[in-house]
């Protein structure tokens, strides 16, 4: 699968907010009822995803993840190298427990 198959897929789930969408980059705001839509695409892009963890992250991953926020506990880090390219997603989960930001980079 291509990224862009994966934004195709993606976007057919029902999201709260629109917040950006480009050829190697979108972020949506997402209710935790319709995340269990979406986790399963993700998984099958990315695979499982590589946090949380108790393992560090790799360097790579650290250097491809900074100009996005990073990640910290509680976030759920998919990441993979496909045709070449760095490509991860990120879903922040707010404090009010209803909503989270999802992120979805091709580098």
């Amino acid at each position: 699968m291509q990224f862009r198959e994966l934004k195709a897929q993606v976007k057919s789930v029902e999201f709260d907010e629109l917040r950006s969408e480009r050829d190697n980059y979108f972020e949506a705001v997402i209710t935790k009822d319709k995340l269990k839509n979406l986790t399963p695409k993700l998984k099958d892009f990315f695979g499982a995803s590589i946090w949380p963890s108790k393992k560090k992250l790799p360097p790579q991953v650290e250097e491809a993840i900074k100009d996005f926020g990073g990640i910290i506990a509680g976030q759920t880090l998919y990441f993979n190298n496909h045709n070449q390219n760095v490509a991860f997603a990120m879903l922040w989960p707010w404090q009010d427990g209803k909503h989270t930001t999802v992120k979805i980079i091709q580098k």
